[in-house]
């Protein structure tokens, strides 16, 4: 434990601060809140209870269905209730030329204001490794400087989204990179030829095991929390779906896992200080599959490192089925809350803990049926059923509609929102 601050239980500190954490709404006491100073980070106890044995200037807290807070503690003051808001993100996600296009961009603020959504996932770092912000960090890093710039000034836009209200998620495309791997070819995923793999995109990958991939995706992970993200959200964040493939280690299901579970314990630390959500996306298939699925994604193991597990259960992606469903995309719901239960009583998490990724696109693997009203109305109300901690739609081209979705009352419309140099 650091230096300084210690959770006591015991006799009152005599220079510290006793706090309780309670529900904004319903006043009830909050266990397992992240309560962080200067000094370091210490939980709530059952009773909703923290101690610190020194001072604190502020506070910063959060919690899995809540929104984070962060308040200033008045000198002298001894004890102090601080309650949290209940808050479930509802999600679209922007690519990242969609985020940089007002034109979609506008389009899913439109459905924000309109509907039941309150949420965006943002690229940070896309699936072909760039990053959507002006940044020093892959010249820093020897990659040269990248062409394309989608958002001149992300930190001006996510001030402008939060000042609506909007919950802003940063997506960061980890070990799939295109731009590191061919940098340094050295720490890249390789063929049992000796080559540079690449997946069926032509997308080289780095390797999971190494220390400076992994410092490289955790600079980009600070940047976005200093940016002012409410959550980080590691994608790709797994070992290839393909066998024969060579790494600077064994590829052994233990060493896989270690080294999922080791980048994420080291993103927790380097994001402590920011008062941040971290997250996970994780295949479908990792809620039932008993082993790590060959990736590296032990589902029993994640709920330590992270504070959402965010399981991809599009039908169209479950190919082989699940028990008693041959055929997923003619049940979505059951697909979607069957998936979470199982997920649930594996890890022993509560519901909260998850937030899904959702299909709102088009079927490719059974009959290319559309997902329209009806396929993402059951998806949503499933995984509201089971108490997650809210739910993400996934559409590629970034193309949503109100299909599905539950209407605002009547509210004024929205400007647009600029970004500085964002494409039309």
């Amino acid at each position: 434990m650091l230096l300084g601050l210690v959770l006591c239980l015991g006799a009152e500190p005599a220079l510290g601060l006793a706090g309780m954490v309670v529900d904004a709404v319903t006043q009830a006491p909050l266990a397992g809140v992240s309560v962080t100073t200067a000094q370091g980070v210490v939980k709530s106890d059952g009773a909703g209870r923290f101690r610190l044995a020194l001072p604190a200037a502020s506070l910063s807290l959060r919690a899995a269905g809540y929104r984070r807070r962060q308040l200033a503690v008045a000198p002298g003051t001894a004890t102090l209730t601080v309650a949290l808001q209940p808050f479930r993100p509802k999600a679209l996600y922007l690519s990242f030329y969609g985020v940089g296009s007002t034109r979609l961009r506008g389009a899913a603020l439109r459905l924000i204001e309109r509907t039941e959504l309150n949420a965006l996932v943002i690229d940070v770092k896309g699936d072909r490794g760039q990053i959507a912000f002006p940044s020093p960090i892959p010249e820093r890093a020897g990659l040269g400087p990248q062409k394309v710039v989608p958002v001149r000034d992300m930190a001006a836009l996510v001030r402008q989204l939060q000042q609506r209200g909007v919950y802003l998620i940063a997506r960061i495309v980890v070990f799939k990179d295109q731009p590191f791997a061919s940098a340094y070819p050295a720490l890249a995923v390789h063929e049992a030829a000796g080559g540079v793999w690449h997946d069926r995109e032509g997308m080289a990958w780095s390797d999971p095991f190494s220390p400076e991939v992994w410092r490289y995706n955790l600079d980009i992970a600070e940047a976005a929390a200093r940016l002012g993200f409410d959550e980080i959200q590691f994608d790709y964040l797994r070992f290839p779906d393909t066998a024969g493939l060579v790494f600077s280690r064994p590829n052994t299901r233990d060493n896989r896992v270690g080294a999922i579970l080791g980048f994420l314990t080291a993103a927790r630390q380097r994001l402590a200080p920011h008062n941040v959500f971290v997250a996970a996306d994780v295949f479908g298939y990792v809620c039932w599959n008993e082993n790590d699925t060959f990736i590296g994604q032990q589902i029993e193991r994640l709920g330590a490192v992270v504070d959402y597990l965010s399981p991809m259960l599009y039908p169209s992606g479950f190919t082989w089925g699940i028990p008693g469903y041959r055929n997923p995309v003619a049940s979505p719901g059951e697909i979607v809350e069957r998936s979470l239960r199982r997920a649930m009583a594996r890890t022993a998490l509560p519901g909260v803990r998850f937030r899904p990724w959702l299909q709102s696109f088009r079927d490719y693997a059974f009959d290319r049926r559309p997902f329209g009203a009806r396929e993402i109305r059951a998806q949503i109300d499933a995984a509201e059923a089971v108490g997650s901690g809210g739910w993400m739609l996934w559409n590629p081209r970034n193309q949503y509609s109100e299909a599905g979705l539950k209407l605002r009352a009547a509210a004024p419309p929205v400007p647009a929102v600029p970004a500085p140099g964002g494409r039309p």
